[in-house]
């Protein structure tokens, strides 16, 4: 078991965090040793939880199995993830927090679409400083740590490091929305379909690959409302490091906005302002 000490003011932060990073992958390994087995699987199993969502067999298994590594590898570190919880850590840990999102799509998942994946990060202080997110139905996987930059796996295995886009004016932009339903019942259709309309391209990718887009250069911006802690704790790191910008919808730096606006980073002041003003429901 690794012990940790208080980083010295001129350590790199990707030096102290080397190690939560290399668990975290080795987190991510195992997660898709019990997500991808029951991908498509014809006896999977899938109930409905109080809120109406649905969880799978799978999503329970993957939570368990990271649980259960962190249990071994970091005892004292807090967890909170999506279907069992949170715990709180304790002594060198209690300012440590590893956000768990079992399998982030988990309705594309029990349909069969490979777009999900599952997302792990470690927050020190409240504040995402490792981030990892695998999506082994696309054979997807991408991971940063604080002052380490943003990487992805290639096919044969090596790892790229990953920019975000040059994009600097919303004309020029591609943006994903997410939802419509998301959008509307937050009260601002309004502002999307008014967004649409200036800039180049919108689509409507959803759950973790959008962000993950972003960070690829790929995207200028992801929006969505009605997330949760562990819904986007793992992006953060992954935007930020390969140049971008992540907030709440209102600019907010926090993951409890119950909102998420992830931009190239050049963006995020301009679509924060456009958002932000009074578009008139044309729908209507």
């Amino acid at each position: 078991m690794t012990q940790h000490s208080p980083a010295s003011e001129a350590e790199n932060p990707a030096d102290a965090l080397a190690a939560d990073l290399a668990l975290a992958l080795r987190l991510a390994d195992a997660a898709d040793a019990q997500s991808l087995p029951r991908f498509q699987a014809d006896d999977l199993g899938i109930t409905t939880k109080a809120d109406s969502s649905r969880v799978t067999d799978a999503d329970l298994a993957v939570e368990r199995a990271i649980r259960d590594l962190l249990a071994a590898e970091r005892p004292e570190d807090g967890i909170f993830g999506e279907e069992f919880g949170s715990a709180a850590g304790t002594g060198a840990g209690e300012n440590r927090q590893w956000i768990i999102d079992p399998i982030d799509g988990t309705h594309g998942f029990l349909r069969g679409t490979p777009l999900w994946g599952t997302m792990i990060a470690l927050a020190i202080d409240g504040v995402p400083a490792v981030g990892v997110v695998s999506a082994p139905a696309i054979d997807g996987r991408w991971w940063a740590s604080t002052g380490g930059g943003a990487w992805a796996r290639n096919a044969d295995g090596s790892a790229r490091r990953l920019a975000v886009s040059s994009v600097d004016r919303l004309e020029d932009a591609t943006i994903s929305f997410q939802s419509i339903t998301q959008w509307d019942g937050a009260g601002q259709l309004p502002a999307l379909i008014a967004l649409t309309r200036r800039v180049w391209r919108d689509r409507a990718f959803g759950d973790v690959w959008p962000y993950m887009l972003i960070a690829e250069g790929q995207l200028e911006m992801v929006a969505e409302f009605g997330v949760a802690e562990y819904d986007i704790a793992a992006a953060v790191p992954i935007v930020r490091e390969a140049g971008g910008a992540f907030t709440a919808y209102d600019g907010v730096d926090t993951l409890s906005g119950r909102s998420s606006l992830a931009t190239n980073g050049t963006l995020h002041q301009d679509f924060l302002d456009f958002l932000q003003q009074d578009h008139p429901d044309t729908l209507r």
